[in-house]
């Protein structure tokens, strides 16, 4: 049994570009297009629609700036369906970058913010809307919000907003199936004329069944990666996804092709996943900067310590 409304946005290279400073190349880039294409899975997310002015070109690679250009050289060529959205984060995007939808190959763009900036999102939102372009807020770090924060959070987006849908995003990979439940049960009763979305974290092992879990209640987009590529513990398995749905649109087979291809040698140069210090913040409702942090030091395995750094000696 499958859901027609829902739509799989796949956002590997925007998420895993978070492990590298978004050095993926061209090719690499262009063989994940042709694979979700193939597919039928309904988005794929490119990158960042930062500014050059905040950040160096040197530092970051293609997929943090995401020039027309440079799309045009992934997908030009390819016989595709799947459309292309970018994100753009609060303060970090300059509006006069970002061209009129006729210009542009890009379909969505996607606004993420934390719940106090809402109003900076709201903006960019309608400001993108307004250019012709398909809109979403992300509401990042979800599980660190204050409830009355977020009920005006979603009455501002459901009043305000021009965007077509409302993302819940489990940054600190902390939430539990009762708690994703409870959100987009949430959103769904104050947002009513959005779609909701989800977007999960594995820090715990719970980004599938937790999207799962936003899908039994309604939630109608839902965020994937290819092998759950992405920063730290990185995200729901674009596979896993797509074997739940069921949806005879979508074709597993090449996302395995790509796997086997391209997706286990670059887990040997990358590291992303279920481990233990990622597990320890999502517990703990950490942001994963200190995890990763920790695997890049000489003490990467020093587990106890880590967690006692985090929770603080226990007085006896």
């Amino acid at each position: 049994m499958f859901r027609e409304k829902i739509k799989v946005l796949d956002c590997t290279i925007r998420d895993g570009g978070l492990i590298n400073n978004h050095q993926f190349d061209i090719r690499f880039v262009r063989e994940v297009y042709k694979a979700l294409s193939e597919a039928g899975v309904d988005y794929m997310e490119i990158g960042y629609k930062n500014s050059k002015k905040m950040f160096s070109a040197q530092e970051y690679g293609l997929w943090k700036f995401c020039d027309d250009e440079d799309i045009h050289k992934v997908i030009d060529g390819i016989e595709s369906k799947t459309k292309l959205s970018v994100m753009i984060d609060v303060d970090r995007v300059a509006l006069e970058d970002i061209k009129p939808r006729k210009q542009s190959p890009v379909s969505m763009i996607r606004t993420a913010c934390y719940v106090k900036d809402v109003d900076k999102a709201i903006h960019l939102a309608n400001h993108c809307a307004e250019k012709g372009y398909e809109t979403a807020v992300n509401l990042m770090a979800i599980s660190r919000a204050l409830d009355n924060e977020l009920t005006e959070c979603l009455h501002q987006l459901e009043s305000e907003c021009k965007c077509q849908v409302v993302y819940i995003v489990d940054s600190n990979g902390a939430l539990y199936q009762e708690t994703t439940e409870f959100l987009v049960k949430k959103a769904k009763d104050i947002v009513k004329s959005k779609e909701i979305g989800i977007h999960a974290h594995n820090n715990q092992q719970l980004a599938f069944g937790n999207s799962i879990e936003a899908i039994i209640h309604h939630a109608n987009y839902v965020d994937a990666t290819v092998y759950g590529l992405g920063r730290a513990a990185g995200n729901c398995p674009l596979e896993l996804m797509l074997g739940f749905l069921k949806n005879p649109k979508y074709d597993i087979r090449p996302i395995l092709d790509l796997i086997s291809k391209e997706f286990l040698s670059l887990r040997e140069k990358m590291e992303w996943g279920y481990i233990i210090p990622y597990a320890i913040a999502g517990m703990l409702d950490e942001h994963p900067r200190a995890s990763i942090a920790l695997r890049e030091s000489d003490k990467k395995d020093d587990y106890r310590e880590f967690y006692e750094s985090l929770v603080g000696e226990v007085e006896e």
